[in-house]
């Protein structure tokens, strides 16, 4: 949530911001904003919205100059309005910043602040910060921010300009994601790696607690001690051509038609068929500690928990190690009992998830192992655990996950196949596991054929407004995961439940008009599914099924089917779920709502 971008160099600052905070409107925003600095003259713009109303705003604007800070917020303290828009200053107009994260005791410090004479000009815990600097501004820039920190408890990613000294900018992070893009004799400041791609593919990722002065020739970074910091120049491995649409409507149906080529990016090089063993270069260096671990935590939120709920199902059947999944925003607000031979495993798409890096930091305190599933390379998941797996999957630009969520799959159970073959998981079974696995890529390509059905399916179903989404055992998350799609990009209130438990409250609120989605594939609860979906249609609810090819007898009781390939009954949510993802963008679209930009959703949730 929440987009920043911030530019020095030799060009004209104000297209470079703009087309940043474009590749940035994913993450989520309510209003944006910028400031455009000519040595002490500036001009600062606001629109509260799109960004093309800020577009609009900027029709007329001639003023140029080589420094500028843009921002996409995702509004926390107060309302969208222009005030309570990015960038924020001090009293006199001096200091300017963009702020991503939350200032915990922004009361205490602005009653303390007011006392001492500022005037505050929004409700937003950010403006604090800018106040802090100009207090201590009779310092340097970098020192002045650097004392207001200190005062400063929660998190930031923050990019500060002062009309005093305008050929510098200074940024600071603290559980918010920052890069530095380096460009030739140039910078651009960025929350994430899709703002500067189209300039440059060499990043330095910013840790917490850094600082970093840029000026147009060079950059230094140091910590809030003063201690400089020396950082390796990360490269972006994909081209931007990967966070374009390609002639579809939508990224979200882009990247469930990609979810093919995903899952075999995820398994390339990794499954060695003939000895049915898996190769993850991630875990090399810690495959003896993985042999004596006895339980492992699997700590997610969203649809990555959700993934998370499958993985537990196939360690604990086929690997024959204890799971357990929780909930990242709950994990270090209970006590969990952890030891030596527990492992954490933390999943995240972009690697920032607030909530999931809180649970980390709280694991490693106590010095347990920690081992991660990201996509996003130079993450904060990736710097912060002692190993992991890389999905290698290129951007999901979507909000509602799609191709990141099967691509979760994919590695955990490959992660299955690792630690099922370390303990009792024989040759043949893992053989068999691996030649299944290869063949899921083609399974989905099947599945997607079947597009223009599920259309037709989601337009008979677009007036109704509450879903029942039922399964069980592996297809249970991926029920839970098929409500969170509907409820995410089209507002329609959707139930996940176990179909076992749906005659323990949920069946009260069937009747005509209102269906359930009954995920029912040829598996060892197969009949148990079926006795589910007679209780429905006894009470005449309507009925969607995700079935088997070649169930004929499905046919008999439900109102529509869809169906999905054979295959082992571990590895059937990657195929039932790609049919409710494409039903959920189906019944977004049909009811004029935008998929890509879910209302109050943001891609990346970097506050607790």
């Amino acid at each position: 949530m929440c987009g920043i971008v911030a530019y020095l160099g030799k060009q004209n600052a104000l297209p470079i911001i703009f087309d940043g905070l474009k590749r940035l409107e994913y993450r989520g925003y309510d209003s944006a904003g910028l400031v455009v600095f000519n040595g002490s003259k500036f001009k600062n713009i606001k629109a509260v919205g799109k960004l093309d109303f800020l577009k609009k705003k900027l029709e007329n604007f001639s003023f140029q100059g080589n420094c500028a800070l843009g921002h996409t917020r995702w509004a926390t303290h107060g309302q969208p309005s222009l005030a309570n828009a990015h960038p924020h200053c001090d009293c006199q107009r001096k200091i300017w910043l963009v702020h991503n994260g939350i200032v915990e005791n922004h009361k205490e410090l602005r009653e303390e602040l007011e006392k001492q004479g500022h005037k505050f000009r929004s409700e937003t815990d950010t403006e604090v910060i800018a106040h802090l600097i100009e207090k201590y501004n009779s310092n340097p820039l970098e020192e002045a921010v650097r004392l207001a920190l200190k005062k400063i408890q929660g998190t930031y990613g923050l990019a500060i300009v002062s009309r005093d000294e305008p050929d510098k900018i200074i940024v600071a992070r603290n559980s918010s994601p920052l890069l530095i893009g380096i460009g030739d004799d140039e910078y651009i400041v960025a929350s994430d790696a899709s703002a500067v791609v189209t300039h440059t593919k060499k990043v330095i990722y910013l840790d917490d607690g850094e600082m970093a002065l840029i000026s147009p020739q060079n950059f230094r970074i140091f910590n809030l001690d003063k201690k400089e910091v020396k950082k390796e120049v990360n490269h972006i491995n994909w081209d931007v051509d990967k966070a374009q649409k390609k002639g579809f409507k939508h990224f979200m149906l882009k990247e469930i038609f990609e979810q093919p080529e995903a899952i075999e990016n995820s398994l390339r090089g990794r499954l060695i068929i003939e000895q049915g063993l898996t190769k993850l270069g991630g875990l090399e260096e810690i495959e003896e500690k993985l042999r004596r671990i006895n339980r492992l935590v699997i700590v997610a939120c969203g649809t990555a928990r959700y993934a998370g709920l499958v993985g537990e199902y196939m360690l604990e059947e086929y690997a024959g190690l204890p799971t357990e999944v929780e909930l990242a925003s709950e994990f270090r607000y209970r006590k969990p009992v952890l030891d030596k031979r527990t492992a954490l495993l933390v999943i995240s798409q972009s690697g920032e998830t607030a909530d999931t890096l809180a649970a980390l930091d709280e694991t490693k305190r106590k010095g347990i192992l920690t081992i991660g599933i990201v996509n996003t390379v130079g993450s904060s998941v990736a710097r912060q655990t002692e190993a992991g797996v890389y999905n290698h999957i290129g951007p999901e630009i979507g909000v509602a996950s799609t191709k990141a969520f099967t691509s979760q799959l994919s590695i955990l159970a490959l992660l299955t196949l690792l630690l099922g073959r370390q303990r009792q998981m024989s040759l043949t079974m893992g053989r068999r596991i691996a030649q299944e696995l290869k063949m899921i890529p083609g399974y989905i390509t099947q599945i997607i054929k079947q597009a223009p059905e599920i259309k037709k399916i989601a337009r008979k179903y677009s007036g109704y407004n509450n879903f029942l989404y039922l399964g069980r055992k592996y297809n249970y998350p991926i029920a839970l995961e098929g409500a969170l799609k509907l409820k995410e990009i089209s507002y329609i209130h959707a139930e996940g439940y176990g179909a076992g438990e749906m005659k323990h409250g949920p069946i009260a609120l069937i009747d005509k008009n209102f269906p359930s989605i009954c995920l029912a594939p040829s598996d060892s609860v197969y009949d148990k599914v079926l006795s589910n979906i007679e209780e429905i249609k006894a009470r005449q609810g309507k009925i969607i099924v995700i079935a088997t090819q070649g169930d004929k007898s499905i046919k008999k009781i439900a109102d529509d089917c869809i169906f999905i390939p054979k295959t082992l009954e571990m590895l059937t949510p990657f195929l039932s779920v790609v049919p409710l993802q494409l039903f959920a963008y189906y019944m977004s679209d049909l009811r004029k709502c935008d998929p890509d930009k879910p209302r109050n959703l943001a891609k990346s949730v970097t506050v607790e």
